[in-house]
């Protein structure tokens, strides 16, 4: 439901309950304003995932509202979700392609967003002949096709071994330094979520509440040794200790 905000995305008293009976969330309220990161993190099924298929409008609310600065949003899956038959450029076009853009505009806009997440000289390359990392790198280059306002996260890095999944991590802040988007990432990795946002929120069990909320004070973009910082260490502690409930 997009509306004149002063927020990108904003959730007030949202309720999610399933047909089976399963209350996912409960009284979640929410905002993310324009060009800040916020991270979700929480124990596995406590309505992470709900929150951005509410937020992209593929699932609506049992109660309360969930509105959209506006239509522009761009959505980033578990999988990289590649169409296998299509070369790398082929697929980063799809948006453009079925937006009816002219052939030569969603070219150049392709090439431009594979420069951006470096995967430079891998037009012609079939996903199935890239890495892990390098599909996420396609996916996220195809969601920049749209030119979102809003990116929404769900645990992209969460298959990629640890290595790429650092590279992944410095890489996407470098973009989001770059770009300003508003940004919602789910993780179930602390590390992962004081890196990246300037703002960490604490999911309880189901039916899932906010418990805790910590922003984080360093600039973008950050340096991968800034996580071996003690006052890193000491925000990612207080995070870990919010999810263990011990947080006062």
């Amino acid at each position: 439901m997009p509306v004149a905000l002063q927020t990108a995305l904003s959730f007030d008293g949202v309720h999610k309950q399933f047909p089976n009976g399963t209350t996912a969330l409960a009284d979640v309220s929410l905002s993310v304003a324009p060009g800040e990161f916020v991270a979700v993190v929480g124990p596995s099924g406590c309505g992470k995932s709900t929150l951005l298929r509410l937020a992209s409008g593929l699932d609506t609310a049992t109660a309360g509202t969930v509105r959209t600065a506006d239509d522009s949003v761009g959505y980033v899956f578990q999988d990289a979700t590649l169409l296998p038959w299509r070369s790398v450029l082929a697929n980063v076009e799809l948006p453009a392609e079925l937006g009816k853009a002219a052939r030569g505009e969603r070219r150049a806009a392709a090439l431009d967003a594979l420069r951006l997440v470096g995967l430079e000289g891998f037009e012609k390359q079939l996903p199935r002949r890239l890495s892990g990392g390098m599909r996420m790198r396609v996916s996220l280059a195809r969601a920049l096709m749209t030119h979102p306002s809003l990116f929404l996260f769900d645990e992209p890095f969460g298959a990629l071994d640890e290595m790429t999944r650092l590279r992944m991590q410095e890489e996407l802040q470098r973009i989001f330094a770059a770009q300003g988007f508003a940004g919602l990432f789910i993780t179930h990795s602390v590390s992962e979520a004081v890196f990246l946002a300037t703002r960490v929120i604490v999911m309880s069990a189901r039916p899932g509440r906010i418990t805790a909320a910590f922003e984080v004070p360093f600039p973008h973009p950050r340096p991968a040794e800034l996580r071996y910082e003690p006052e890193f260490a000491r925000i990612a502690g207080e995070v870990s200790a919010a999810l263990r409930g011990d947080a006062p």
